[in-house]
């Protein structure tokens, strides 16, 4: 963990250059490591989505329900999408109507046929506490060596990390490599810190999910916990 106490100065409004568009969908099943499938298929509908730097294809999350089903460890293994679930895309603003072409598409996600239906708009939220799905780590990267590593990357964006917590190691398989990623949670930003980080995503691999920075509940609360 990585904690730094430290007050934060008056947030001033921000731009919004940068967008999450959701769409609705109806897909039966998706196999548990579905990244490299998923951005195919999407870049297949949206090419342009290569070439847009701060464009990425956010993981499908199917969370676990309440009735004791877990998510599988095994990638292979399959999910099931429920009838809440969305897939979303970040895109620069000036693309909101180019996005809009995946609507009533059916993508291939290695054989699974995912329909995508509506599609709203959402802005990036200036909140103080953002969560990372997946951040690419090396192989050899311990806790505190991946901590120095991404707290180098932040400053060079122009954000000061302050208290960053990361999760446990995850792979997304492609046909040419196993990625190693790390979760990685983030408080106490400034709004401007926020948006900017959300904008810009942080590290390689836009297109399979990673370096995507998302509004999560704040960490106090945990630290507290974690100090008894």
């Amino acid at each position: 963990m990585y904690w730094e106490d430290e007050n934060k100065p008056a947030s001033q409004p921000h731009d919004k250059s940068v967008i999450d568009v959701s769409y609705r969908i109806t897909c039966r099943a998706l196999p548990v490591d579905h990244a490299h499938a998923l951005s195919e298929a999407v870049l297949k509908e949206l090419p342009w989505l290569r070439e847009e730097p701060k464009a990425g294809v956010h993981s499908i999350h199917v969370a676990d329900s309440g009735n004791g089903w877990m998510r599988p460890d095994n990638p292979d293994d399959l999910v099931f999408p429920s009838r809440r679930t969305r897939m979303t895309l970040r895109v620069p603003l000036h693309r909101t109507d180019d996005a809009m072409a995946l609507v009533g598409t059916t993508l291939d996600i290695e054989g699974n046929a995912l329909e995508v239906g509506e599609a709203a708009i959402k802005e990036l939220g200036a909140v103080s506490t953002l969560f990372a799905r997946y951040l690419v780590a090396n192989d050899q990267d311990d806790e505190e060596e991946f901590l120095a590593k991404i707290a180098d990357e932040l400053k060079a964006l122009g954000v000061r990390p302050r208290k960053m917590m990361c999760g446990i190691s995850k792979t997304i398989a492609t046909p040419d490599d196993t990625i190693r990623t790390r979760s990685l949670m983030l408080a106490d930003l400034s709004h401007e810190e926020s948006v900017l980080l959300q904008q810009s995503g942080l590290g390689e691999h836009r297109h399979l999910g990673c370096g995507i920075f998302i509004p999560h509940k704040d960490i106090n609360k945990l630290h507290e916990l974690e100090k008894e």
